[in-house]
């Protein structure tokens, strides 16, 4: 058997490393394309030995990405960032890098490209996250019209940034916000299930120039998952409605922070419904059976709990 040789985009990540040892699994040698190579060595036990490779590359920069991308295979973009700072702002870190993958993989003749974006996805967006979102989707698809997009709702996991923020301020606030009164819909997926999805993608010819929503088996509120938080924490944080233009006021200030607890541009993203389209292709039609918040959550949110790993009593 050939050998498959892929490089995945911003593989040290949250999705990333859940995807690097899915594509292990499944047999391809996985060129691993991140800043820091050194900070990216913990993967290479979730393969054979020389299976995973940590290379230094520079998405944002067009010949290193050509030089990577021109014997492999396959192509994986994983890279995405939730806030603006200095260089990297949405359009550099997801359009410009979009472009550099899809020029890369055009001319190495490689079809099998995978772009991890976000549910809200819309040129028309009022969030410049997902406007960017959207425009790298347009650009890979115009590059390589065979790119496979999968588009997530709220990825939770062990090492998640939502379940894991909030839970940080049950222990340390005796309030949790429920913004715009905590009515939004969520349908969060977990993370291995979009790793998952991403492999069924790349050996699925029929994938090919499909879009991909995947979600998790139910809907929640923003109430109802803050209510999970506070129930799997054990902490005693009432739930506080907060209009969106109240944390919108906030948000100016807290996106000053060097690592921001929630900007303007998340209002805005909150402000809409983060599920799955009725008319969309999603983890069913990938043979996935998505798994539920139940499962998984209540593993790694005991650990908030009053003598808990992450919930010393110190802490209140």
């Amino acid at each position: 058997m050939a050998r498959r040789d892929i490089v995945v985009f911003g593989g040290s990540g949250f999705i990333g490393r859940y995807l690097v040892r899915r594509l292990a699994d499944d047999g391809w040698r996985v060129i691993v394309a991140v800043r820091d190579p050194e900070s990216a060595k913990f993967l290479q036990p979730l393969g054979d030995v020389g299976q995973i490779v940590p290379v230094r590359a520079d998405v944002t920069d067009p010949e290193q990405v050509r030089e990577l991308v021109a014997k492999a295979t396959a192509v994986v973009n994983c890279v995405g960032i939730l806030y603006e700072r200095g260089k990297r702002t949405f359009r550099r870190m997801h359009v410009e890098a979009a472009r550099n993958i899809g020029e890369a993989a055009a001319r190495a003749g490689i079809t099998s490209v995978v772009q991890i974006s976000s549910i809200g996805a819309s040129l028309q967006s009022s969030s410049n996250y997902s406007r960017s979102k959207a425009a790298a989707e347009d650009v890979l698809r115009e590059l390589v019209p065979t790119t496979r997009v999968v588009r997530p709702s709220v990825v939770f996991g062990q090492e998640d940034g939502f379940f894991n923020l909030f839970a940080r301020m049950a222990v340390f606030s005796p309030v949790l916000p429920l913004f715009g009164g905590g009515m939004t819909r969520f349908q969060p997926v977990y993370v291995d299930d979009v790793a998952a999805a991403v492999v069924a993608c790349l050996d699925d010819a029929a994938a090919a120039g499909r879009t991909y929503e995947v979600g998790g088996p139910s809907i929640y509120t923003f109430r109802h998952l803050m209510e999970i938080v506070r129930r799997e924490t054990q902490r005693k944080v009432m739930l506080v409605p907060m209009p969106f233009l109240v944390a919108h006021i906030q948000a100016l200030f807290l996106q000053l922070l060097p690592k921001p607890l929630l900007t303007p541009d998340q209002v805005r993203l909150m402000q809409v419904d983060n599920v799955v389209s009725s008319d969309s292709p999603g983890l069913k039609e990938l043979g996935i059976n998505p798994t539920t918040i139940e499962v998984v959550v209540p593993q790694y949110l005991s650990s908030y709990r009053r003598g808990g790993l992450r919930g010393q009593p110190r802490f209140g």
